[in-house]
């Protein structure tokens, strides 16, 4: 009797031990909560992954606008967001946290609340603070007293400040967190503000950050992926030092009032900006691929048949990743047409302070930018009068 009672015993523990086990491999986090005025919209909860967003899971919501989302926890801080439509929440998770966001649609990405979680606190904080930052800059972008030179300098001052106060009361302050890591990425556009290719500064934001997360979260691919990107500025800081470096002789140097671009076109012959001196040229930047783009190509079809005569010329900068496709889509096209091979992550879009696409610039003859597309309220006076009689 005593050996059965002990075999039982035994059994017992081995399963109760597998179980512990079993849910020690299957810990999960939960997102809950309510989007209202949002019945029938189909609500996504997708994972931020280092390859772009992936769908784990999604809810069509009701009359109440309830949900929840059970997922598996991870090793290190990881990153997710709620969606419906282009409206987004952000969130971070790194244990097995309940998470509950209250919000209401249209207005979930700046209006809803968080508990569960700091790091989504301070997420949300420093969400809103970039959703500032890009209404600032589009009101500069709009200010129709200050010329485009004006313009990009106060654009780039209120960008630096934002830059030197989120490193200084987060990143520095504490680099080991998620919120640290989410705010080295944050965008203008589809241009990051923090930018380890071309400023020092910046990678060395992005090295504090990954140096931190090797001590808290070791062998995390998030932190891994920090160290590739420092790494690879550092080398690009280094190239563009040698170059600038480098004598240059005064008879090559090419004296303008506007950054210049140099590409390869449609024919395979490079096509400089500046070759353009003594017209009136459209700067325009465009994705042949994108939805209205054959409209837009031929509003710009009538601009140039109607102004060319004059002196008029477009110097378009396509940003597509397709180049047969480019090539096949402005084989007709009368104007200069170029490729940026590095798309939307062109460096030249950071130089001109681009944040979407399509977006434009109007040059004079002399080589100096007059105005940007969100300036001009008569592109065909602005024009005219640039042409001169």
């Amino acid at each position: 009797m005593k050996k059965t009672f002990s075999s039982f015993c035994m059994i017992a523990m081995m399963v109760s031990t597998a179980f512990m086990l079993g849910s020690c491999d299957n810990k999960k986090f939960n997102v809950n909560g309510t989007i209202a005025q949002a019945k029938d919209s189909v609500l996504y909860f997708e994972n931020m992954s280092l390859d772009g967003p992936v769908v784990l899971d999604s809810a069509k919501l009701g009359e109440n606008g309830e949900f929840s989302f059970s997922e598996k926890a991870p090793d290190a801080p990881e990153f997710y967001r709620l969606r419906i439509a282009g409206q987004i929440i952000n969130l971070s998770v790194d244990s097995t946290e309940t998470i509950t966001v209250k919000a209401e649609y249209p207005k979930m990405a700046t209006g809803y609340t968080v508990e569960g979680s700091e790091e989504c606190s301070v997420i949300k904080d420093l969400a809103l603070k970039q959703i500032g930052l890009q209404q600032q800059i589009i009101s500069i972008q709009n200010d129709a007293n200050i010329s485009v030179a004006q313009a990009n300098d106060s654009i780039l001052r209120v960008v630096e400040q934002y830059k030197d106060f989120i490193k200084r009361n987060y990143i520095y302050k504490a680099p080991m967190r998620a919120s640290s890591y989410f705010a080295l990425f944050q965008t203008i556009g589809n241009t990051l503000i923090f930018n380890p290719r071309v400023n020092d500064d910046d990678v060395k934001a992005f090295a504090a950050v990954a140096t931190s997360w090797d001590l808290n979260h070791p062998k995390a691919v998030r932190g891994q992926n920090l160290h590739n990107i420092a790494i690879e500025g550092m080398k690009n800081i280094r190239i563009i030092r040698n170059k600038q470096a480098q004598n240059i002789e005064a008879s090559k140097i090419n004296v303008s009032d506007i950054i210049n671009i140099s590409l390869e076109d449609n024919k395979g012959n490079i096509r400089s900006l500046t070759d353009l001196k003594g017209k009136v040229v459209m700067l325009d930047f465009h994705v042949f691929g994108m939805q209205e783009s054959t409209k837009r190509i031929m509003m710009l079809r009538e601009l140039y048949n109607k102004y060319h005569s004059r002196g008029f010329e477009i110097y378009q900068v396509s940003l597509d990743g397709d180049e047969h496709f480019w090539k096949t889509q402005t084989e007709a096209l009368p104007w200069v047409s170029v490729r940026d091979p590095q798309g939307v992550n062109s460096q030249t879009l950071v130089a001109y302070n681009v944040q979407s696409i399509p977006t434009f610039f109007i040059i004079d003859r002399n080589n100096a930018l007059q105005k940007r597309d969100s300036q001009i309220k008569d592109l065909d006076a602005e024009i005219s009068s640039l042409l001169g009689k």
